[in-house]
């Protein structure tokens, strides 16, 4: 799915696909976080960010 950012009278449109997977990350983490009993393990929050998954895909390339 491509996203492009909503247009406002006279603007470019702006595609920012690294922006926005970031953006996507961090409020899954803040959602964890808000959902937590207490503070995040780093595994958790390696789980939340799919370390281990970004690791796997960069081993296999």
């Amino acid at each position: 799915m491509r996203r492009v950012a909503p247009l406002g009278r006279g603007t470019v449109p702006v595609q920012d696909h690294v922006a926005l997977a970031e953006i996507e990350l961090c409020g899954e983490l803040i959602i964890a976080a808000s959902n937590a009993e207490d503070r995040l393990s780093l595994e958790s929050i390696d789980e939340v960010l799919r370390v281990a998954e970004a690791r796997t895909d960069a081993a296999g390339s």
